[in-house]
């Protein structure tokens, strides 16, 4: 029996397997509006036969937007438009879920396609970002952020809670705190962009302050039987990674105390200047480290596409779910493709009942 394919259960979520459609952004919405695009994308995702499609990041407040086409969640016409893309969701079969997030730094940026740096300005649609303190990222993004206040922090922290508060509202089983990617939390947590000297900065406990109390003021209005769960870098691959691992761990562990279920390991892209190891699953050992030290199940993505690379990783118990990214872009059927090709007996009973009668009946080409 393949592990990939056996269900998960989290709190009184129960997902039909192991993979699941990490967030993607689409970089298509209109003033933080979801589309007909978004609509019709999510909804084909969710016939594939993943156990579970995280909807894209989605901003918090419109300065938290990676660009000004990126979806968000700060008024209730957003809400609203969300919903419809849970319930379409949940009718094929996989389980919503939704990150929701805040750029930081690395906002107000042109869509990738377009460029991907910060030259928008503020006549064209552009803003002010902000940050833990006034480091730039450099590289192709040079705009320099304003280091927040106090207040910063606190109107910040009161924008993930509404946010989650509409993304419960709206139907979705499954919340993610975007900690990741060199973003707001994670450029908090990261020594690299942190160079505040109150209580948010500093030793490795207080940069993990503004992660572990934003997720204590989500906990408070996201419901107690649904999954809360974080996405976090915990590695740079700058030099110094058994130092950032450590340290990574031990806010794992404060997280998970504080009511994180779940963890989907990632890398902290803080920094340009760093020796990702790139290849199939390169992660996956990483993934182990953080389940294990920190006792909390996780999930991971980067290289995982491959069936027989994403069985290993949940067969040897390195992860506890596969987050497979653009392999569905390619085929949005890809979890049917990785069962066929892992012999599960069946596959096409992860398909609604217009696909999977014909293809379990027909060879294809018949």
């Amino acid at each position: 029996m393949s592990a990939l394919f056996t269900p998960f259960t989290l709190k009184d979520v129960t997902l039909r397997n192991r993979v699941a459609v990490a967030p993607m952004c689409q970089y298509s919405a209109v003033d933080g509006m979801t589309t007909d695009w978004h609509q019709v994308h999510y909804a084909g995702l969710a016939r594939g036969g993943s156990g579970l499609v995280v909807v894209e990041a989605t901003a918090v407040s419109p300065e938290g937007r990676i660009s000004p086409a990126c979806t968000g969640l700060w008024n209730d016409r957003q809400a609203e438009g969300m919903a419809k893309i849970a319930a379409s969701i949940k009718a094929a079969g996989a389980v919503p879920g939704i990150q929701i997030a805040h750029a930081g730094r690395k906002a107000s940026a042109n869509r990738p396609w377009e460029g991907d740096d910060h030259i928008i300005s503020e006549a064209d649609g552009g803003w002010q970002t902000i940050a833990p303190s006034a480091i730039a990222f450099g590289h192709h993004l040079p705009k320099v952020p304003a280091a927040m206040t106090a207040d910063d922090i606190a109107r910040v922290r009161s924008d993930f809670v509404n946010a989650a508060r509409r993304a419960r509202d709206a139907g979705f089983q499954w919340l993610e705190l975007h900690f990741a990617h060199g973003y707001l939390a994670q450029s908090f947590f990261s020594a690299h962009s942190n160079q505040r000297n109150d209580s948010y900065g500093g030793d490795a406990k207080k940069r993990s302050r503004f992660m572990l109390e934003t997720l204590a003021a989500v906990r408070e209005v996201w419901p107690e039987n649904l999954p809360l769960t974080a996405r976090f870098g915990v590695i740079e691959y700058d030099g110094r990674d058994e130092q950032t691992l450590a340290e990574a761990i031990d806010a794992t562990k404060a997280m998970r105390a504080g009511g994180l279920d779940l963890l989907s390991v990632s890398v902290g892209f803080t920094i340009a200047e760093t020796n990702i190891p790139w290849g199939p699953g390169f992660l996956a050992p990483i993934a182990q480290r953080v389940r294990e030290g920190a006792g909390l199940p996780v999930a991971s993505s980067w290289g995982l596409e491959g069936p027989s690379v994403a069985e290993k990783a949940i067969a040897e118990q390195q992860m506890d779910l596969v987050m497979i990214g653009r392999a569905h872009l390619a085929n949005p059927h890809y979890a049917y493709r990785m069962a066929q090709q892992l012999n599960v007996e069946d596959p096409a009973q992860l398909l609604p009942a217009p696909y999977s009668h014909w293809l379990s009946r027909y060879r294809l080409g018949e």
